[in-house]
């Protein structure tokens, strides 16, 4: 009997969740992740409803030498959640969310995703801050920072992680918060998933919306020096209210926009005030006139209608290749630079990011948490979007080519939500982390001495 035929055996026994193996008629959905890009063939897939089916699958995977991935919403765009020949453990079955208006405290099971969060809370007129996307699954980025619509009033998704159950590498059940276990807390709050397991996360509320103030302009890419300058003025006058986002990119063909605009290059502005929506729509007002705009589709919105405003620009099962770098200025000969970059994309999907942090996430003292470094004000980010395989070495150079073109120093390291496919390895993690990575590896001597979960953006055991 081979090792993934004893394991799966053994699961059937032990717990109350399902077992997919190759063969079985859900296996070749059951192993696809958001990114098509992702093919990889696991030799086994279990879905636990509980913890507990979780501790069994980890011991059951260790005793038949399996390497382990982790799967909550399968939208890591480096395909972390699948592994080739090793077992899956996959929380999709485990979505429930609870919310507490009283304490404004959200608890959600690790498979679930922002929507399904959102979908709680917004009710109460409270929410955490998450990412850009509502179908990202609220595991992997909280582990790895969560930059998101909310993070210059409220700061990161991790900042705002209050307690975690999490099984360890030896199917241990334990519980971390900031009087039981603080430093797994610690490490949680944007170590990545190198600690175990996390089978429930608790969140801190904030009141938001149900509406919110949304500025999403469109302005012609002519106008980018201008827009970007103006931008970041905006931004440093901004008590912290509002968090903003610059994308170079192609207007898309869909019934959304005049014909005549299709395939046209822009510099969009897109931000969320986080207050009052009266007071919000003032407060954009500038935005909304940094240059003649090609289009403005601005707007007192539904909160949970924000956080899908681009969810049809990433369909599951699209190429992704995505990079980051933290940027400490932004000049003109960087701004041209990554002008001639989007000109030049093999694909009119892709494009190019330009978050402007501060505020709130700035205020977090950089060991307060496992994230690092806060005080980069730039994050850039190229994403590679395409369809055709054959397209692939070119949209994969031409991502690596934008952070050369804008003279990236690779020593400030990543956000490691956006890595590539980790293809630089220990270096990349380790400037990405910089001063918390030696702690970070202490932490994981004490909870993953044998590098179990290593799967992730991964910090090596301190002794090894």
């Amino acid at each position: 009997m081979t090792p993934a035929a004893g394991a799966a055996n053994d699961l059937r026994v032990q717990i109350a969740g399902t077992v997919i193996e190759p063969g079985d008629t859900d296996y070749e959905n059951a192993r696809r992740v958001w990114n098509g890009m992702i093919d990889l063939r696991p030799a086994l897939i279990a879905r636990p409803r509980s913890a507990s089916d979780v501790a069994h699958a980890i011991r059951v995977a260790r005793a038949e030498g399996l390497s382990i991935a982790v799967r909550g919403g399968g939208h890591n765009v480096a395909g972390l959640a699948v592994v080739d020949g090793g077992l899956v453990i996959d929380l999709s079955a485990m979505r429930e969310v609870e919310v507490d208006p009283i304490r404004r405290t959200v608890r959600a099971a690790g498979g679930a995703t922002w929507a399904d969060v959102d979908a709680a809370s917004q009710p109460f007129g409270l929410a955490t801050p998450g990412g850009v996307v509502s179908e990202t699954g609220i595991a992997g980025l909280t582990l790895g920072g969560g930059m998101g619509w909310l993070r210059r009033r409220y700061g990161l998704s991790a900042d705002n992680l209050i307690g975690a159950e999490v099984v360890t590498a030896d199917g241990s059940i334990l519980w971390a918060s900031e009087t039981d276990r603080p430093d797994l807390l610690w490490g949680l709050r944007g170590g990545g998933g190198n600690f175990g397991v996390v089978t429930m996360f608790e969140f801190q509320l904030h009141p938001v919306g149900p509406e919110v103030a949304f500025a999403n302009v469109m302005y012609p890419i002519e106008s980018a020096r201008a827009v970007l300058a103006a931008h970041e003025r905006f931004i440093e006058a901004d008590s912290g209210a509002v968090s903003s986002l610059a994308v170079l990119g192609h207007v898309p063909p869909v019934d959304d926009f005049a014909p005549g605009l299709h395939g046209r290059p822009f510099i969009a502005v897109l931000a969320v005030h986080a207050g009052d929506v009266e007071t919000g729509m003032a407060a954009l007002a500038p935005l909304r006139e940094l240059a003649p705009p090609l289009v403005d589709m601005s707007a007192a919105m539904p909160f949970v209608e924000v956080q899908k405003v681009f969810d049809a620009e990433y369909p599951t099962g699209h190429r992704y290749y995505w990079k980051s770098a933290r940027l400490e200025r932004l000049g003109a000969g960087t701004i041209d630079a990554l002008v001639e970059a989007l000109e030049r994309a093999p694909s009119a999907h892709s494009t190019i990011d330009v978050w402007l942090n501060g505020g709130a996430m700035e205020a977090v003292p950089a060991d307060a948490t496992a994230f690092g470094s806060r005080a980069v004000p730039y994050l850039l980010s190229p994403e590679a979007n395409w369809d055709n395989p054959a397209d692939d070495d070119a949209n994969v150079d031409w991502a690596r080519s934008v952070l050369a073109a804008a003279g990236t120093d690779r020593a400030a390291g990543s956000y490691l939500n956006f890595p590539g496919f980790l293809e630089e390895g220990d270096a990349l993690v380790r400037s990405s982390f910089g001063p918390t990575y030696n702690r970070l590896a202490l932490l994981k001597a004490e909870y993953d001495p044998g590098n179990v979960f290593r799967r992730n953006q991964n910090v090596r055991p301190a002794d090894s």
